[in-house]
């Protein structure tokens, strides 16, 4: 087997061609981490954190600069707590949801914890998603982006937001009002296929997007549903 492929990369060589192993799956966090280096962002929000595996997942792939995560479920901002206590440009902000303005908020608990959602689940999504239904609530406060990057971010800090909050990203964004124009890049979990009641179609948040001055650099995909044959959710990553 081997002198058979020593043969044809020999011959395919002398056609002019180099054979390689085709990648069975190209990560885009190399690519995302790129981005956030050629653009210079020096302190990543990290809205709807669960228990830090995104901002693993940056450390891993060679993001150095801040991190400041929040997360509204108490389980699972204990679990962030732990792992980010090793990280000393990791902060974990007290546990709150981001939202649209300051007060206070039900959470539906999912028994899968990353698809719990300020909102509720669709009749649809209920019947068909048996795993990630609602099996508690819990009250948890909310904070403005306005305002924690008042508190978090210095004079010249480059801000980069990123939401994966089940339906909840124009909220999100509506808290930012003016300290829009500290941000320099976002990524966003857009829904094709609506889980969540009220939750916007990806259309409405991408118009959205250029409307406030950012571009589509990087998409990456997100649930599939073998119910439905079809993709749900996916990531967009943008920049100024």
């Amino acid at each position: 087997m081997w002198l058979e492929k020593s043969r044809i990369t020999q011959l395919t060589r002398r056609l002019g061609f180099e054979v390689a192993r085709y990648p069975a799956k190209t990560s885009p966090w190399p690519k995302l981490v790129a981005l956030l280096q050629r653009h210079r962002v020096t302190l990543v929000l990290d809205i709807g954190a669960n228990t830090g595996q995104y901002a693993l997942r940056l450390r891993e792939h060679g993001y150095s600069g801040r991190i400041v995560s929040y997360e509204p479920q108490s389980a699972a901002h204990a679990e962030l707590t732990l792992r980010a206590a090793g990280d000393p440009l990791w902060e974990i902000a007290p546990r709150a949801a981001v939202g649209a303005e300051a007060g206070e908020i039900t959470i539906n608990l999912s028994a899968e914890s990353d698809m719990s959602s300020a909102l509720p689940m669709t009749e649809e999504a209920v019947r068909h998603f048996t795993s990630a239904r609602t099996v508690a609530t819990e009250r948890a406060p909310v904070v403005t982006l306005a305002d924690e990057i008042a508190r978090r971010a210095g004079p010249i800090d480059r801000v980069f937001v990123k939401s994966d909050t089940q339906g909840f990203e124009a909220q999100v964004l509506g808290g930012l009002g003016q300290a829009i124009e500290r941000v320099v890049g976002l990524q966003l979990e857009l829904s094709l296929h609506p889980i969540y009641q009220g939750q916007p179609r990806y259309l409405e948040m991408l118009q959205r997007l250029e409307a406030a001055g950012f571009a589509p650099l990087l998409l990456i995909p997100g649930y599939w549903s073998r119910h439905h044959e079809r993709m749900l959710e996916f990531d967009v990553v943008a920049f100024r």
